[in-house]
C-alpha cells in the first residue's frame, strides 16, 4: 500500500487479489494475482464507489468525492457532496479484505450506506444470495464476492423495500455462445414469475436457461451481462414505513404499507464486509470458509463437517404414510443421518406449552408403531441409538389462533400493518367502528395472497375482523365481525389505539405475525421444542414470514442466530433446517433447501431438472450460483416397481452436482420393493464415497451429465470403483480413494 500527496492511492492484496482505490475512493482495478499474466475484471468504464451513502427521501445516492488514506492506522477517509465524511477502517487479510465503517459524520438525512456497487467484467455466475460473480470455465476459473461479518449487514441495495428483494426472474445467459439471447430479450430485462401469484409451483415457468429466478439482489447484471455486487446497512432506530411485497409485480401479491418497527441501537456505524477473490474451484472451501471461521460467523456442522462442505452433502429421510416400525432402520441403512416426520403436518409455535409439544408428562403419542404409539422423545431416543436425529415441518412464526400469543387472548407483542385511534365509544355488541384516518385501511390481509380471513384490527384484547373502510367520513371499518377467533367482545374507549395486524397467508398457515421482541421468544422457543423432545431438524414452511415485519433479512439472521443461541445454551448442538426460502439472511445457518419435491425438482425418469415445471432448473441455478447445496425436494420415494439402476442415477447427480433430497419413505411402499435391499446399498455405497470427498472436482463434472449412467463399487472402507455404463455396459473402473486430506 501507499499514498501520494495525502490522497489515497492504495493497493491492496491478498493471496489471490489485488485492488486498487484512487483518489476519489473508488475501485479501479481488481486482479487475480495467483497467476500470471494479472487478469484485470474491473471494467475501465465502471469505476466501483468503495462506500455509498443513501438519503431515502430523496432517494439519492452519494458517491465519494475525495478519499484519504492513512498507513499507519489503516483508516480510509472518504469525503461527499453532502458534507458527511466516513472513515472506513481496511485490514488486508491472507484471503480477504475486511472493511469496517467506524464513523460518519452530517448523518442525520443519511438512512443507509452501500458497499459497492463493487462492477466486474465477469458474464457467467451470479450469486444474488450471498453476493458472488463466478466464472467456472477453465480458462479463467475466478470469482469475486462478499460477504457480511455481522447482522445488520445485509446482501442486496440500500433501495431494496422491506430489505428482501423481489422474487422475479430476470434474463442473463451464463454463456452467450452456448445460450445466446433471442433479440426479443435483453441482460437485465425484468420478468414477473408464473401462474396466480398463489400456488408457488406455478412460479418456476421459463425453462429456457437466460431466465434466471431470483432470490436476492446482492449480485446483479448490467446491460451486457456483466456483474456487480452490494451489501448494505441501515439505520433501524428511526420510524420508516415501507410499501412492501415479497412479489410485487403480481395481482394476488400487490404490496401493502406497513409501519416498520423502529429498533433501538440497530445502526450502520460498524458494518463491516470481507471482500474476497480466488479461484472459484478453491472459492468455497479455502476462502469462504476461512472468512467464516476468522470473523466467527455461523459453523454449523455435521459429521464434523462445515454444512457448506460439498463432502458433508447428504440426503435425509422423509416419512410418509404415518407407519414408523422401519423408518430408523432404513435411516441408518442409507447412511442418512436425518428423519423428517413429514407426515405429522404443521408444527404450531404455540408458547403456551413451554416446548412440551406432547405434554408435560409426554402423554400425547402421536408417532405410529406397530408395537404402540410414542412420542417425540423417545422416538427421537429410539433414533439416537442409530446416531439419527428427528425432526418437524413448522410454520415458522405463524401464531395460529388457539396459541397462546394469538387467541384467545392475544400478545401486545403483535406486529402491525398500521396504528390508528378509536374516535367514539363502543360496546361490546357494536359493529360501527369510527377511526380518524382511513389512510391504507383499504387493504386487505398481507402482501402474500391477501387472505380476506386474516384481515383484522387489533382493540386492546379483542381482534375484530374487518374488509373495507368507508369513502367519506366519519370513516368507519366495513363488513366487522367483533370477537373475532374467540377473542372477547368488549368495551372500548375514544382514543384507544387499533392495530391493522400484520398476517400470513391462509391454505393452513393463518396467523398473525410476532414483532420483534416476541419473535425473538418464538425462535427460542423453536430451541426449546428441540431441547426438550430430542429433535434437530426443522423443515422451515413459511420461512419468508420472518420478512413481513419489514426488516427483511436481517430479521431472518436476528431469528435464526438466537434460536441456535438458546439451543446451544440448552446442549442442543445442532440443528439441520431446511425451508420454503433460501436468502442471505439464512444462509450461514440453512444446512439445505429440499424445497418442493418430485418431477417439479428432478424427475429421474426423463433425467431433467423439472419436467412438469422450471423449478428444478431454477432453484439448481440459484443455489449452486450461491455456493449452497441444490435441493431436489422431497423426491424420488421407493416403491414396488423402484430400480437400483434408477438410484444410481440420482446418487450419480446429487454427487456431481453437489445436491440433497429428502427420500419419501412409505414403510408398506418401500417393503414391497424386491430391490429394496439393493437400492439401499447402492444409496448407501454413494453416500460413503462422497463422505469421504472421493470424487475429483473433474469427474464430478462427468457426473453432473444426466446422458450419462454409472455403477460404484465399494472395494473397501478407503477405495471404490466407478464405471461409466454406457448402453447399461460396464465400461473401464476409475479407481477412487478416499481423501484423507479432506480437501475439496
Amino acid at each position: 500500500m501507499y499514498a501520494e500527496q495525502g490522497y489515497a492511492q492504495v493497493n491492496l492484496s491478498t493471496g489471490y487479489f489485488r485492488i486498487h482505490i484512487n483518489a476519489k475512493g473508488f475501485i479501479t482495478s481488481m486482479k487475480n494475482i495467483s497467476k500470471t499474466p494479472y487478469r484485470e475484471f474491473s471494467p475501465a468504464d465502471k469505476p466501483s464507489p468503495l462506500l455509498c451513502l443513501y438519503n431515502g427521501n430523496k432517494k439519492k445516492y452519494y458517491e465519494p468525492q475525495k478519499a484519504t488514506y492513512s498507513k499507519g492506522t489503516g483508516m480510509l477517509t472518504l469525503k461527499y457532496a453532502n458534507g458527511s465524511v466516513a472513515r472506513v477502517a481496511i485490514e488486508a487479510k491472507a484471503k480477504y479484505f475486511k472493511l469496517t465503517l467506524k464513523s460518519l459524520t452530517n448523518r442525520s438525512e443519511i438512512d443507509d450506506i452501500q458497499w459497492g456497487f463493487y462492477y466486474t467484467s465477469i458474464t457467467n455466475l451470479l450469486g444474488e444470495i450471498i453476493g458472488v460473480a463466478r466464472d467456472t470455465s477453465e480458462a479463467v476459473n475466478y470469482a469475486i464476492g462478499m460477504l457480511a461479518l455481522n447482522d445488520n449487514t445485509l446482501g442486496g441495495t440500500s433501495t431494496t423495500i422491506g430489505d428482501a428483494a423481489p422474487f422475479q426472474y430476470i434474463i442473463h445467459t451464463p454463456d452467450a455462445k452456448r445460450f445466446p439471447l433471442p433479440d426479443s430479450l435483453h441482460e437485465g430485462q425484468v420478468f414477473t414469475l408464473g401462474g396466480d401469484g398463489i400456488s408457488d409451483v406455478a412460479f418456476y415457468a421459463h425453462k429456457e436457461p437466460w431466465y434466471r429466478i431470483m432470490y436476492g439482489n446482492a449480485a446483479q447484471v448490467d446491460e451486457k451481462g456483466r456483474i456487480f455486487i452490494s451489501y448494505h446497512s441501515r439505520n433501524r432506530s428511526v420510524k420508516r414505513e415501507v410499501y412492501f411485497s415479497l412479489i410485487p409485480n403480481m395481482a394476488a401479491n400487490t404490496p401493502n404499507h406497513i409501519e416498520v418497527q423502529p429498533l433501538p441501537g440497530i445502526d450502520y456505524i460498524g458494518s463491516s464486509i470481507a471482500l474476497w477473490g480466488s479461484p472459484d474451484s478453491i472459492a468455497l472451501m479455502n476462502v469462504i470458509k476461512n472468512i467464516v471461521q476468522l470473523e466467527g460467523l455461523p459453523y454449523p456442522t455435521i459429521n464434523g463437517k462445515w454444512v457448506k462442505d460439498p463432502a458433508a452433502y447428504v440426503p435425509d429421510a422423509m416419512s410418509a404414510g404415518n407407519l414408523n416400525d422401519s423408518i430408523i432402520s432404513y435411516t441408518s441403512r442409507l447412511g442418512f443421518k436425518t428423519i423428517s416426520l413429514y407426515d405429522q403436518g404443521f408444527l404450531r409455535p404455540d408458547r403456551g406449552n413451554e416446548g412440551y409439544i406432547d405434554g408435560r408428562n409426554f402423554e400425547k403419542k402421536p408417532i405410529k408403531l406397530s408395537s404402540g404409539n410414542v412420542s417425540h422423545k423417545a422416538f427421537s431416543q429410539m433414533a439416537a441409538s442409530r446416531g439419527i436425529t428427528i425432526g418437524r415441518t413448522p410454520i415458522t412464526t405463524s401464531l395460529a389462533p388457539g396459541t397462546q400469543d394469538a387467541s384467545p387472548v392475544p400478545s401486545d407483542s403483535l406486529c402491525y400493518q398500521q396504528k390508528r385511534l378509536l374516535i367514539k365509544n363502543i360496546s361490546p355488541s357494536d359493529t360501527t367502528i369510527i377511526v380518524n384516518d382511513p389512510k391504507h385501511l383499504e387493504e386487505t390481509g398481507s402482501w402474500e395472497g391477501h387472505a380476506q380471513n386474516l384481515n383484522m384490527v387489533k382493540i386492546g384484547k379483542e381482534l375484530i375482523h374487518y374488509l373495507g373502510v368507508s369513502n367519506n367520513p366519519p370513516y368507519r371499518l366495513l363488513n366487522v365481525e367483533r370477537g373475532y377467533w374467540k377473542t372477547t367482545p368488549s368495551n372500548h374507549n375514544t382514543g384507544d389505539t387499533i392495530y391493522k395486524l400484520q398476517v400470513t397467508i391462509n391454505y393452513g398457515y393463518d396467523g398473525v405475525i410476532p414483532n420483534m421482541q416476541l419473535q425473538d421468544e418464538i425462535a427460542k422457543y423453536y430451541a426449546e421444542v428441540c431441547y426438550i423432545n430430542g429433535l434437530a431438524y426443522y423443515d422451515f414452511d413459511g420461512q419468508e414470514f420472518l420478512f413481513n415485519n419489514g426488516h427483511g433479512y436481517y430479521s431472518t439472521k436476528r431469528f435464526f442466530r438466537k434460536m441456535f443461541e438458546r439451543a446451544k445454551e440448552s446442549g442442543v448442538s445442532y440443528i439441520r433446517f431446511t425451508g420454503a426460502t433460501l436468502s442471505e439472511g439464512s444462509w450461514h445457518y440453512q444446512s439445505i433447501w429440499n424445497v418442493g419435491g418430485g418431477k417439479n425438482l428432478y424427475d429421474a425418469d426423463t433425467r431433467e431438472w423439472g419436467s412438469a415445471t422450471s423449478q428444478g432448473k431454477d432453484l439448481r441455478d440459484v443455489t449452486y450460483s450461491n455456493y449452497f447445496p441444490v435441493g431436489m425436494g422431497g423426491n424420488f420415494p421407493i416403491k414396488s416397481n423402484s430400480t437400483v439402476e434408477q438410484y444410481e442415477h440420482i446418487q450419480a447427480i446429487s454427487v456431481g452436482v453437489g445436491t440433497t433430497y429428502s427420500l419419501q419413505l412409505n414403510q408398506k411402499d418401500v417393503e414391497s420393493c424386491a430391490q429394496k435391499e439393493a437400492i439401499f446399498s447402492v444409496i448407501r455405497t454413494w453416500e460413503n464415497a462422497r463422505a469421504a470427498n472421493a470424487f475429483s472436482r473433474s469427474l464430478k463434472k462427468q457426473l453432473a451429465d444426466p446422458a450419462k449412467s454409472w455403477r460404484l463399487e465399494q472395494a473397501d472402507d478407503n477405495n471404490w470403483k466407478l464405471y461409466p455404463m454406457p448402453g447399461g455396459v460396464k465400461g473401464t473402473a476409475i479407481n477412487l480413494t478416499r481423501d484423507v486430506a479432506g480437501g475439496y
